[in-house]
């Protein structure tokens, strides 16, 4: 800063600074989920890594797409919500991205941590993927499920008992068995 702009700014005579702008990161849409969940299916298609991976990945990648349409249930802003979306955007992508960045031969049978391979260290963490994932769904489905609950209850309130039988169900009375028309 010259003594200019330093006296300009001091008296007062000194254009305003440019305001900063924010940019904000957009949040992606289930249309975006269901996109990169499509492009994490294909990269393991093919035999591109092993059978025991693919079919792992694809299990995470089922049940995040069962889930997203309940995330609404979990609450939008909630550590839930994040971690499908997380899963499918950062977590999956990556761990598989950190694997096939290796050479096959190299990353199968080389141990790198405790004794285990690249290969082996990769489906410990889709499984644990797979378990979270499949932990969140059960968690999203069971508002659904307890909103069923709540509704029996109610109505088993409002109605009386319930029966399977449909002959002592309410206005029809006993069945007479003359089986004779009305």
């Amino acid at each position: 800063m010259s003594f200019r702009d330093w006296w300009d700014r001091v008296s007062g005579h000194a254009p305003e600074p440019a305001a900063v702008e924010v940019v904000l990161d957009r949040v992606p849409t289930e249309a975006d989920l269901l996109a990169v969940l499509d492009a994490t299916d294909a990269s393991v298609a093919g035999g591109v890594v092993p059978a025991a991976v693919a079919s792992r990945v694809r299990r995470i990648t089922r049940t995040v797409r069962e889930t997203l349409p309940r995330v609404r249930n979990l609450g939008l802003g909630s550590a839930e919500a994040y971690a499908v979306t997380a899963t499918a955007t950062d977590y999956l992508p990556e761990a598989l991205q950190a694997y096939t960045r290796l050479p096959r031969q190299w990353a199968d049978s080389r141990p790198v941590d405790e004794g285990k391979t690249s290969l082996m260290l990769l489906i410990d963490a889709l499984d644990l993927l797979a378990s979270s994932m499949d932990a969140i769904f059960d968690a999203a489905v069971r508002v659904d499920a307890n909103a069923l609950v709540v509704q029996g209850r109610f109505l088993q309130a409002k109605f009386g008992h319930a029966s399977s039988d449909p002959s002592t169900s309410p206005g029809l009375g006993p069945s007479t068995g003359s089986g004779g028309a009305l």
